[in-house]
């Protein structure tokens, strides 16, 4: 099976960084798939891994015969977590089931499926969780270069005025660190949109703490360009390819 595409762009660009842009395979992948040789341009094959594919040119990428790595969007329920379970906790990918799946799903999850969340959410939160076994969109979201934000809308009991609004924006700390300015807005009372660009371990709630407000209810709604949308609570789908060439492009 073949990846084909021309490359419609205004400049040439680096097949490695195209593919990659494309969310086809990191740059690493694609140059061990030139010296391969499972690349071509206009039928020729590709042997340089500088290569630039030129506005109007065709690449066309053998696959390797591996599958490609699986990738799901859930919306996780309160009461399940995303990581490894202990003792009676239930996993969230438990919920990866035919009956709980909206649209098509050409390759199913077994109980052999190691899938790993890409972006945790604890077991009292809920909201959009990625479940995926690739390697390559974990680095995207979660690696330590990463600069996909996230999106939550959070209910807290308490008084927020302009000083507390202010010093979640940017003045705070945790485990001995100052956390990175996030965008944060009221938008009614008792509710709150926070936009994270990090994610340290039950952050919002903690930080609720230092100003003395306490989350009813955490739901994440969106990460990088990828929203949770009309998906139905305990239901999940499939990661489209262009939601994760999205995703690749901004992380």
């Amino acid at each position: 099976m073949a990846w084909t595409k021309t490359f419609s762009g205004d400049e040439p660009i680096r097949v490695n960084k195209w593919l990659a842009v494309e969310g086809v395979c990191s740059r690493r992948e694609a140059e061990a798939a030139i010296a391969a040789g499972r690349v071509a341009i206009d039928g020729a094959r590709v042997d340089d891994p500088g290569r630039k594919i030129e506005p109007g040119q065709t690449l066309v990428l053998e696959r390797d015969g591996a599958p490609a790595p699986m990738s799901f969007v859930l919306n996780k329920p309160v009461g399940y977590v995303s990581a490894q379970p202990e003792g009676a906790q239930i996993p969230a990918a438990r919920l990866l089931t035919r009956a709980n799946l909206v649209g098509a799903c050409e390759c199913m999850p077994t109980s052999r499926t190691s899938l790993a969340p890409l972006g945790r959410l604890d077991q009292d939160s809920r909201g959009l969780l990625i479940l995926s076994e690739d390697g390559v969109l974990a680095k995207a979201l979660i690696g330590e270069d990463s600069v996909l934000d996230k999106e939550y809308k959070v209910r807290v009991d308490g008084a927020l005025d302009a000083d507390k609004l202010a010093r979640l924006r940017h003045g705070l700390m945790l485990d001995g660190k100052s956390l990175k300015p996030a965008k944060i807005d009221q938008l009614a009372p008792g509710l709150v949109r926070f936009v994270l660009n990090e994610g340290r371990k039950r952050q919002i709630r903690r930080m609720c703490e230092l100003v003395g407000l306490k989350v009813i209810d955490l739901q994440r709604v969106r990460i990088g360009p990828l929203s949770l949308g009309d998906l139905p609570e305990g239901k999940w789908r499939a990661l489209t390819g262009a939601e994760r060439a999205s995703l690749l492009r901004r992380g």
